[in-house]
């Protein structure tokens, strides 16, 4: 499948009106997302937002914090929590999942306007918070991250497994093709002193079971990170499509040509995000963009993969969320991925 330069975003925003965010994300982009936005308060944080019904959670309003309870016996919580996986894996119903509307108005705003149109759109994108950034970020009541505590790690991958399918089941009935993210911010930090005990291996072997969750529901798995990190990490997990800062980190991609021409060839994706969420971002135009976007995409052509292949399997998107820009930084992100994404299509026939 060729997503010829299809526009989609990562999926926080800075407005505090959910219709407003929805009409920005169903004008500029071909792949439309239901926004995050924190303006609404703590439980639209990025960890906390998937947090709900995962077994001994602990939002703390006051402090305004997130924790996992580990001191008392959770045995019955795990217990209950693995017969509702299993029940779900079995009938595929994963409403016991489920995102409400008090931590996603976006989501809901999404899909009632969707429902209320009554259309059926070529692409859609969901997101989740990605299991390691989730459980290294997340910690248990000393303060130790959650990751590191095998147990509760294994209850989180499955339950961000879980609202994957669930959002891709909740609107299915409208869009042709769903891709999910996996946000991963954190990887960014893979490999430094912080989480040198954090392996290759499990990080491949804990996103991949996310990809797979994505995958039995039809959808199509993306990873994002928005610093540099081991690439091929995320190829390997198995992921259909590789999101990374193409404006500030677009040259890394090339460092791993064997493992991105595999992927390429395999009928998978790159997503390029180079429209800059900064204030970098002031300086920019869709043409200045573009230039920027043709010398990454010549680079990693210089290693051996060809242009026509890489300009095929491109998506276009902003290098981050705009969660943390100012409103009219944020609108001006959107406003040139759309623009960028119409000259790239022109430009290439598609």
């Amino acid at each position: 499948m060729k997503t010829n330069l299809l526009s989609t975003a990562i999926g926080s925003m800075p407005f505090d009106n959910a219709d407003y965010a929805i009409k920005v994300s169903l004008d500029c982009l071909d792949a439309p997302i239901w926004p995050q936005l924190s303006a609404y308060g703590l439980l639209e944080q990025m960890e906390i937002q998937y947090s709900e019904n995962v077994p001994c959670a602990v939002i703390d309003k006051e402090k305004g914090r997130m924790y996992f309870k580990t001191d008392e016996d959770y045995s019955e919580a795990f217990g209950e929590f693995y017969e509702k996986y299993m029940a779900a894996e079995e009938d595929g119903n994963f409403d016991f999942m489920a995102i409400s509307e008090d931590y996603s108005k976006g989501l809901y705003a999404l899909f009632d306007k969707l429902q209320k149109e009554g259309k059926k759109l070529p692409w859609l994108k969901v997101q989740t918070t990605g299991p390691c950034s989730f459980a290294l970020t997340i910690t248990d009541e000393n303060k130790r991250a959650i990751y590191y505590n095998e147990e509760f790690r294994d209850v989180i991958v499955k339950a961000i497994g879980m609202k994957c399918r669930w959002q891709i089941q909740k609107f299915k009935p409208f869009a042709e093709n769903i891709i999910c993210f996996i946000d991963e911010p954190i990887l960014s930090a893979f490999g430094s002193s912080t989480y040198v005990s954090v392996s290759r291996e499990d990080v491949v072997s804990i996103l991949s079971e996310v990809i797979e969750a994505v995958r039995a529901e039809g959808g199509l798995s993306g990873i994002h990170c928005c610093g540099n990190t081991e690439w091929s990490i995320l190829i390997d997990a198995g992921v259909d499509m590789v999101n990374f800062d193409a404006f500030e980190f677009g040259h890394t991609i090339a460092i791993y040509p064997e493992q991105v021409k595999k992927h390429l060839e395999a009928g998978k994706y790159l997503a390029w995000g180079v429209v800059p969420t900064s204030v970098k971002i002031r300086e920019q135009t869709a043409e200045s963009l573009e230039l920027k976007l043709e010398e990454g995409m010549d680079n990693l052509a210089a290693t051996g993969i060809s242009k026509e292949l890489i300009v095929s399997q491109a998506i276009i998107t902003p290098s981050c969320g705009t969660g943390s820009l100012e409103a009219e930084d944020a609108e001006k992100v959107f406003k040139l991925t759309k623009e960028l994404a119409q000259r790239m299509k022109e430009k290439y026939g598609v």
